[in-house]
């Protein structure tokens, strides 16, 4: 909240039935909010309803039976990805586990504020897992594209949504409504509806609040678009070394390299922009790019510790790639919607053994190419490998208690991000002693 000279004083409702969320025959309150040069964060309390209704953006309509929700953070809280502040649970931990589909909030609000100041409400910055947003019955905007019956979901950015100007008494009453909808691909034990609220203010504050916002979303990513650009760099001198023409394969590092780059900048490309839709990103995702990630880095380092006496490994690759991509695709939530519980478990299972099956090829190429190597440069490839790894097989380490994501500075960073940022400058420096080599025999 940013104040430069007026008190804020947020009087929210006088509650006879505090605390209770039975029916009511009481209209729902509405909170009282003074502004200056000020913002409000709207914690509640909202009225909260699943299922979808068009009535239900209409300032008339009677919620006073819905259940009410108040989203007011602990202290320090933020989500678990980036470390957005004000982070709530959602209405899975709320009454609802498992429930995917429409919701709505409302809450109505009556501004205090000088005539014809011109207001803003801030959108909420993390919500499971897109919104439209209505204010006195009208549609206002939103992260997602409900032009269809399924939402077309992007990734929830911050935004800056002007409300109608204020009466000449400087007093205004808002009905705001959201309209939620959760993908089953979001589905989680903390998931669902919103997490962060939406802030209410004078253009200004709320103007210097959307750059802190997206600030905070530049920071989380930014090292997934610093990471591809070095993998990009580091692919184009592997294809230095090819242009060698010493024997030595290492077409697979190339290909390794790209696909990592790609696999990270995935995540920028949803977060940050419009040009992949939350089923897009999870197909290219999951289905795509991690399975065949862990099939060429495996070739990768097989070709870079000179393994190759073993024909059944390339086929054994191949067949364990066919089968991982088969079964995450079956396992997702969307492809076959109606397919029964526990052929999505037998799909999650599968995929789960396929990658401890990966896991176990690719340590066991790591422990022979030291092995079978005399040179010192071995142990640091084994070291590169490694690191790779531990970006690789996230989910195995995540199931051994290995934290998967710390917060410096209050800003999350992924235990993969700090693989990567070691295995770069290393794998450069493998890199230069191979060119070194080839020199020196030539």
């Amino acid at each position: 909240m940013r104040s430069s000279g007026v008190l804020i004083s947020v009087c929210m409702f006088v509650a006879l039935l505090i605390g209770s969320r039975l029916a009511s025959a009481e209209p729902a309150p509405t909170a009282h909010v003074t502004l200056g040069h000020s913002t409000v964060a709207l914690n509640g309390p909202w009225r909260f309803h699943i299922g979808d209704d068009p009535r239900w953006s209409s300032p008339d309509f009677d919620d006073s039976a819905w259940e009410a929700v108040d989203l007011t953070p602990e202290p320090g809280s933020h989500d678990g990805d980036v470390g957005l502040p004000g982070y709530v649970s959602g209405w899975s931990r709320r009454g609802h586990a498992r429930y995917t589909g429409y919701a709505w909030y409302r809450m109505k609000v009556t501004v205090d504020s000088g005539a014809g100041v011109p207001l803003a409400l801030a959108g909420p910055t993390l919500v499971d897992s897109t919104y439209q947003l209505y204010v006195n019955g009208t549609l206002l905007g939103g992260s997602g594209d409900f032009s269809s019956a399924r939402p077309r979901v992007f990734g929830v950015r911050p935004t800056v949504f002007p409300l109608p100007s204020s009466s000449p008494e400087g007093a205004q009453t808002y009905l705001i409504a959201f309209r939620v909808w959760m993908d089953p691909i979001d589905a989680g034990e903390d998931n669902g509806g919103i997490h962060v609220s939406p802030t209410i203010g004078d253009a200004d504050g709320i103007d210097q609040l959307y750059r802190v916002q997206w600030l905070k979303t530049f920071t989380g990513y930014v090292a997934d678009t610093i990471e591809p650009l070095a993998f990009v760099l580091l692919g184009l001198m592997v294809v230095g070394l090819i242009a060698c023409r010493t024997g030595d394969s290492y077409r697979w590092l190339a290909v390794a390299l790209l696909l990592l780059a790609l696999l990270r900048i995935n995540q920028v490309l949803f977060y940050w922009t419009h040009l992949l839709d939350l089923r897009c990103y999870d197909i290219v995702t999951t289905v795509i790019l991690r399975p065949l990630n862990l099939a060429v880095w495996t070739l990768a380092w097989r070709d870079w510790f000179r393994l190759k006496r073993y024909p059944w490994l390339r086929l054994g690759i191949v067949a364990l790639t066919v089968i991982y991509m088969v079964f995450a695709l079956v396992g997702r939530p969307w492809p076959v919607p109606d397919a029964n519980h526990g052929l999505k478990t037998v799909a999650g299972f599968a995929v789960e053994l396929v990658r401890v099956a990966y896991a176990g090829l690719y340590l066991w190429i790591i422990g022979l190419g030291v092995i079978r190597s005399a040179k010192p440069s071995a142990y640091l490839a084994a070291l590169g490998a490694i690191l790779v790894g531990v970006g690789l097989f996230a989910t195995e380490l995540n199931g051994l208690g290995i934290p998967g994501i710390w917060f410096p500075y209050g800003t999350g960073v992924a235990r993969g991000q700090y693989a990567y940022a070691a295995f770069i400058p290393l794998l450069f420096a493998l890199i230069l002693l191979r060119f070194v080599g080839y020199v020196r025999r030539r």
